[in-house]
């Protein structure tokens, strides 16, 4: 029987899975999930990257395993780090059990592509000795030639078929610690495969927009497909996929939460798109600003104004601001003018007033 979820006034609330110290679900902290890319073999190239990763913010990083060489990668990496690691299986069975044993804390693998009931039962029985997770992970481009001919294609309701299937050939060994994911390129299908999921399971959702494209289109569509998830409620992990250096998905992921309100992934940015009164170079402020203030653990919100029109007063739902002016700039707290100071030393007033708070 498929686990059923609970509701709660409208959120959706499901059942608490622990990968490592990492708790997902059930209300827990939305959790910042990449993926190394460094060649399977080169052990040292991706122990290099994972602190990279864990350095930037990431909660849980996860490496492929294509054959039994690649796991001596992932011991290794496991060794060297302290966010959990989940281990990328896919067909071989016995590579999912040599990765429990070599200190995965979580499986990524498909039950229903490794084979027979024996495989996915041997499977289930590693993951269970060792207390790991499984996460079914479901692509739109992927899916079963049964599910693609009953479908006509790999729609919303094909990939739930698939996910629901799979977590059933768990479930048949009595096997619930479970995380799905339902990813597609097609943000339209993606957000309506994880919405119909949601109203079906209780297990926690790896949310994300698969193959996204480059940095750019990249975190456009994640913004818009995870982004639509997490106002409905909907996802208790998340992973932006670029094509590009992974540490950008941990920013653009932290970038996503804080434009949504979340506590816990420091300063929101907020800035005005200039027009004729502007008398600074607000562009260059604002990114410069933005770099400055990357890495401060402190949910709050700046604003970076072009001027006093638009500075105390459209802005003074933030928590510390500027606004610039000819000769000189505002400081600003919660709408409430500070001080005057001169346009040069505007940002590195607004840091030292940061600092404080």
């Amino acid at each position: 029987m498929i686990r059923r979820l609970s509701l709660r006034k409208g959120n959706i609330m499901s059942k608490t899975i622990n990968i490592g110290p990492v708790k997902i679900g059930g209300g827990s902290k939305i959790a910042i999930q990449s993926m190394l890319n460094r060649e399977a073999h080169d052990i040292e190239g991706n122990i290099e990257q994972a602190l990279q990763l864990q350095n930037a913010g990431c909660d849980i990083v996860r490496i492929a395993v294509p054959d039994m060489d690649s796991v001596k990668t992932l011991h290794a990496v496991k060794d060297k780090i302290s966010i959990p690691l989940v281990a990328d299986i896919h067909f071989d069975y016995r590579l999912a059990i040599e990765s429990a044993a070599a200190g995965a804390d979580k499986i990524r693998i498909n039950p229903g592509n490794i084979g027979s009931a024996d495989r996915v039962k041997a499977v289930v029985a590693a993951c269970r000795e060792k207390n790991l997770p499984i996460r079914i992970g479901v692509n739109s481009g992927s899916l079963e030639k049964s599910i693609l001919a009953k479908y006509g294609g790999a729609t919303p309701e094909g990939m739930v078929d698939s996910a629901l299937y799979n977590v059933s050939l768990l479930e048949k060994f009595d096997f619930d610690d479970i995380v799905i994911s339902l990813k597609s390129s097609d943000v339209k299908t993606m957000v309506s495969a994880y919405r119909l999921m949601s109203g079906k399971c209780s297990y926690p959702l790896h949310i994300g927009v698969t193959e996204a494209g480059s940095e750019r289109m990249g975190i456009i569509k994640s913004a818009a497909g995870i982004g639509a998830l997490l106002v409905d409620g909907i996802g208790d992990t998340i992973r932006v996929s670029l094509t590009a250096d992974p540490v950008k998905e941990i920013f653009a992921a932290k970038d996503i939460l804080k434009s949504l309100g979340y506590k816990g992934y420091g300063v929101n940015i907020v800035s005005c798109p200039t027009c004729g009164r502007t008398r600074i170079d607000l562009i260059a402020l604002a990114n410069a600003a933005s770099e400055a203030l990357r890495n401060v653990d402190k949910d709050i919100t700046v604003a970076i104004m072009g001027c006093v029109v638009n500075g105390p007063g459209e802005a003074s739902a933030a928590d510390i601001g500027i606004a610039g002016g000819i000769d000189s700039g505002l400081i600003f707290k919660k709408g409430a003018a500070l001080r005057k100071v001169p346009q040069g030393k505007l940002l590195e007033e607004l840091i030292s007033e940061i600092e404080k708070m």
